[in-house]
């Protein structure tokens, strides 16, 4: 659960803002969209290992944006 701590004075916009800033930090709405659906730990790793290698040639300049 996110808590703001907003002063009595402070305007509801500004911890409107505040709320979804630290809403987007805490990145709970991508965890929400990963767990809709069930991805099989071999497919996590796959991705993962594909996401190196892309990382690792773009590194070596095989490849260009």
């Amino acid at each position: 659960m996110l808590i703001i701590d907003s002063k009595d004075c402070e305007n509801i916009d500004k911890a409107l803002k505040k709320y979804k800033k630290k809403f987007e930090k805490s990145k709970t709405l991508l965890q929400l969209r990963s767990r809709q659906a069930f991805v099989k730990p071999s497919v996590v790793r796959r991705g993962e290992v594909l996401k190196a290698i892309y990382k690792q040639n773009i590194a070596s300049g095989k490849i260009t944006k």
